[in-house]
């Protein structure tokens, strides 16, 4: 079989399983990504493997796959910022400053702390904080989606804390690895903000400026499809901008980008487009390619004292800084809870973080296991926590009999 026909026969796999197991999430009241991702788990190295089937024998196979699941995140940020106004992430900024300060101020404390006490050296109890302070808002921002929420108060806070999280995490790791290559760390760091500031000057400039004219000429071409082309060209050179000249996620630049096309006319024609592509194939292998890429068995038993107290305090520490964070910034206390539960996720940041203390030789393979049964279970209970947080509380409903009965109408009232 050519490695062509293994792609797309894995791709069926893929799909076919994100869309039963999302199917079967939705009928047990949870979010669908939460069937897609434990499926991912099942099909990954930790049990199926499918990876590594005898039928699959191109070794560009799974990097394929994970090429398409990250064009998945960046149409899924895309989308959340395209739901968005501009106007609004502005007004919440107080609370997405405050929320991802100390969600990310508590964690990193708690994980140096930690990392010590197991008798860790400071690298790696430093790289431990980092990889518990940090935050993939992808998952959250799919579940919040999912229950219509993304435009509420909270999850607007949400995704700006998400975004100062981003930058302040990048500027803390940055800074910690040009000290510990023996670079000037001051000067590291002022140059890596500015690039970021640079970045995000740029791109917002960009958006107000240009992008509307663009996308006016563009929609009087007579092309197939131009205006949504050139929605996917702008997203892909601003997710690339974002990494290479301002430091930051790729999937910062893919919601930048949305923000900026919500403001245009055509909008809904975008969206529309980007939904269908994003949902119909690439969303899906995203999901199911976390798990893919997850094997279980790398958790070493040695970190049986270790990985509990990680993911606890993992947890517990992002719930109550961002949610501190949020009540401080003008959040109802419920409002505040749900925000702190949205941070929880770590997904591909925190292993990101992780790798790169492997990489540099910082901490062993014991330390590195305990922070990837962190991500997966803070992956996993997020979209099951914020529909029971953001679920109705239920109200007493009286018949129209009951009602007109006298002295009952008092009572309830």
């Amino acid at each position: 079989m050519s490695p062509f026909l293994q792609l797309a026969l894995e791709l069926a796999i893929i799909l076919f399983a994100a869309k039963v197991a999302g199917y079967l999430s939705t009928r047990l009241g949870q979010p669908s990504v939460l069937g897609e991702l434990l499926v991912g788990i099942l099909l990954g190295p930790s049990l199926i493997d499918i990876p590594h089937w005898f039928i699959f024998k191109s070794d560009t196979l799974p990097e394929l796959v994970q090429d398409l699941g990250e064009v998945g995140v960046l149409l899924l940020m895309f989308l959340a910022g395209l739901e968005l106004h501009f106007s609004e992430l502005t007004r919440n900024t107080r609370v997405s400053i405050l929320a991802g300060l100390l969600g990310v101020v508590f964690p990193v404390g708690l994980g140096w702390g930690v990392g010590r006490l197991f008798g860790q050296t400071d690298s790696a109890a430093i790289i431990l904080g980092l990889a518990m302070g940090a935050t993939s808002v992808s998952i959250s921002a799919q579940t919040l989606m999912e229950l219509k929420v993304l435009r509420s108060r909270v999850g607007l806070s949400l995704l700006g804390a998400a975004v100062f999280d981003d930058i302040l995490i990048i500027l803390l790791l940055s800074a910690f690895l040009a000290v510990v290559q023996g670079s000037d760390a001051p000067l590291e760091l002022i140059w890596i903000a500015a690039r970021m500031f640079l970045f995000l000057a740029g791109a917002v400039a960009i958006g107000l400026l240009l992008l509307p004219r663009l996308m006016r000429w563009t929609d009087r071409l007579p092309i197939s499809q131009g205006v949504l082309a050139l929605a996917l060209i702008v997203m892909l050179l601003y997710s690339v901008a974002a990494e290479v000249l301002g430091g930051m996620a790729a999937i910062t630049g893919a919601f930048l980008a949305g923000l900026m096309f919500a403001r245009c006319r055509e909008r809904e024609r975008i969206e529309s487009g980007i939904n269908a592509l994003a949902y119909g194939l690439f969303v899906p292998i995203f999901f199911i390619g976390i798990g893919l890429s997850v094997d279980l068995r790398q958790i070493q038993s040695s970190t049986i004292w270790l990985l509990p107290i990680v993911i606890l305090g993992s947890l517990v520490t992002k719930f109550i800084g961002a949610g501190l964070g949020g009540r401080l910034g003008g959040l109802t206390w419920r409002e505040a809870w749900q925000l702190g539960a949205g941070m929880l996720s770590r997904g591909e940041v925190g292993l990101i973080v992780a790798g790169l203390g492997v990489f540099y030789g910082l901490m062993n393979q014991d330390e590195f296991s305990a922070i990837l049964g962190m991500v997966i279970f803070s992956t996993l209970i997020t979209p099951p926590l914020l529909r029971f947080l953001f679920k109705e509380p239920k109200r007493a409903s009286y018949s129209s009999e009951a009602l007109n009965q006298p002295g009952e109408g008092k009572e309830s009232a």
